[in-house]
């Protein structure tokens, strides 16, 4: 980094860390609030990889009612069908360990309740979950759910009564092996959403293999110690029921597969696909715009970090940090590796600018999972969450469970680089626990980002943004009755700024985030208009809205661009 470079990061860490930044970014749902969920792992002393993996969680509307209910991923025994009540940690909840939904209730007055309406909804998930995507796969307006597990997926169809059926037989898009992140996306632009899941090994626990750490201890095994799986992909038939395509992505090697991110990383308009593999080189699948896909990762340079080491992919999120037009990548890695920014350089090229952009050594003593852009302040630039656990037995740490490790947050010095603020986050950023999935969304409507932190074997958070001064907009992006999932939208300031969100429910770790795009408006009062790219390639100019609040924009009803 030049000097020049530093001493404008050091201008601008002064002066976001200066008197105001000493306010708490969040405020800690409680229990008391109805949103009680803890996950279980099974964990029985075998060490079995998938239990220290899991879980991903949702937030998403599925009553329709205007705000984001959650969706949390359960474990369960392993092997399917032990005593629950016998594991190292017992579960503790009601029954058997399953898949619970909460709904969201906002009163008149702003307060926030939760009520686990799982059992009212026809929700039967009992499988070993590892993720969860949302979608309308049937165009009929309802938000439906996808769940990976160890074992069977499920696709749960939103009957928009309140309740799901379990539609995965009809719909062919189940998977028995060891799915993790699931995206739904129009990929080949006929008006539907398809599903894209990563795979990630190949594993039989009656013939699980026995790892060790360097003391000779019994340890978790690495992806290493199975066979990579290959993903899967399906297009949907127009009714909500898919066939395999898979083929369509088979011409490059398997990789353990966990991250996946929907994303039009050339600008030409069509969807790409990036996967984050753990030990082996990440996908990019360029959307040929034929049917067709090509995987160019090592071309684009995305495989690979900087020095030309594949690392162990476990989150990825794609957003534009620095502001100028395209989407930027972020992934987490292993710890004694660094987590990786690739910067977006055009024409299907990018850099490793993780060192320059202030992220390579504060992530060196940490595993990550869950990540995310999110622009906590509503500066309009974006910041960045990164959820942490080990993944190898911490001899140091006490305990059953010995995997905690400090969760991070990267505050944006203006696209010039990050500068951590933890301690802003609160005690979900300072206590240490085993962090996975990450879901971002504007909880309780207020016009800031909220992050929901679904942890492994303990408790899920849910931390609500203290919010800022600055202004902010907020727009749902609709086609048909659906969310427009791969539209991107920008926004045109009356200084003159361009601001570009894409609307998706991918991305971070096995979760699946608000649709809704929010764009942080600093001091600014007022846009001159916005800029819609559909994600069937057409494009809208939709005049100036007021700002401060949320606005729906519906294909077909803007003017020309």
């Amino acid at each position: 980094m030049s000097y020049s470079r530093i001493c404008t990061v050091l201008f601008l860490v002064s002066a976001l860390f200066g008197s105001a930044a000493e306010a708490p970014l969040f405020t800690e749902v409680k229990p008391s609030s109805g949103f009680d969920f803890v996950h279980y792992n099974g964990m029985n002393g075998k060490y079995y990889l998938p239990e220290i993996m899991n879980p991903g969680g949702a937030l998403f509307d599925y009553d329709g009612d205007g705000d984001l209910d959650l969706y949390l991923v359960q474990g369960g025994t392993l092997p399917a069908g032990g005593d629950a009540s016998k594991t190292l940690v017992p579960y503790k909840g009601k029954g058997v360990p399953k898949d619970r939904l909460y709904r969201t209730d906002i009163d008149k007055s702003g307060k926030i309740s939760f009520t686990d309406v799982t059992d009212k909804a026809g929700l039967n998930a009992t499988g070993y979950g590892m993720g969860v995507t949302t979608g309308d796969v049937d165009n009929d307006g309802d938000l439906d759910l996808y769940v990976t597990n160890f074992g069977p997926n499920q696709l749960w169809l939103n009957n928009g009564d309140g309740t799901f059926s379990d539609t995965t037989a009809k719909a062919g898009v189940s998977d028995p092996g060891l799915s993790t992140s699931a995206a739904f996306i129009d990929l080949d632009r006929d008006g539907d959403l398809d599903l894209f899941m990563a795979d990630y090994v190949l594993m039989n626990l009656d013939k699980y293999p026995n790892c060790y750490a360097s003391d000779s201890s019994l340890d978790y095994c690495g992806p290493d110690a199975f066979p990579a799986a290959k993903d899967r992909f399906f297009l949907n038939n127009g009714d909500g029921t898919f066939k395999d395509a898979t083929s369509l992505i088979r011409d490059a090697e398997a990789g353990a597969g966990l991250g996946v991110v929907t994303c039009d990383l050339d600008n030409d308009g069509w969807l790409d696909i990036y996967v984050a593999n753990d030990g082996d080189p990440n996908h990019l699948w360029r959307n040929k715009g034929d049917g067709t896909f090509e995987e160019i990762g090592l071309l684009a340079g995305v495989a690979l970090n900087g020095v030309g080491a594949a690392e162990a992919g476990m989150g990825v999120t794609a957003g534009d940090f620095d502001g100028d037009g395209d989407e930027d990548l972020f992934m987490t890695h292993l710890d004694e590796e660094t987590n990786t920014l690739y910067t977006n350089q055009g024409d299907n090229f990018f850099d490793d600018g993780t060192n320059s952009a202030g992220l390579a050594m504060v992530s060196m003593k940490y595993t990550g999972f869950g990540t995310g852009w999110i622009d906590l302040d509503n500066d309009g630039w974006l910041d960045l969450v990164a959820l942490n656990g080990a993944v190898r037995v911490q001899a140091e740490k006490k305990g059953i469970f010995p995997l905690q490790q400090a969760n991070q947050i990267f505050m944006n010095l203006a696209g010039k680089g990050f500068a951590e603020a933890n301690e802003r986050g609160g005690s979900a950023f300072t206590d240490e626990e085993v962090s996975r999935g990450a879901a971002i969304g504007d909880v309780d409507s207020d016009g800031d980002a909220d992050l929901l932190i679904i942890n492994c074997n303990g408790p899920a958070r849910l931390l609500l943004n203290n919010g800022s001064m600055n202004n902010w907009l907020g727009l749902r992006l609709v086609t048909g009755k659906r969310d427009a999932l791969g539209a991107q939208a920008t926004v045109h300031t009356a200084s003159g700024r361009k601001l570009y969100r894409r609307a998706r429910t991918d991305g971070s770790y096995c979760s699946a985030r608000d649709p809704r795009l929010l764009f942080g408006l600093a001091a600014e009062k007022k846009i001159t208009g916005i800029d819609v790219i559909w994600p069937d390639g057409k494009k809208e100019r939709f005049p100036a809205v007021e700002t401060g609040r949320y606005h729906t924009l519906t294909q077909g009803k803007g003017g020309k661009p």
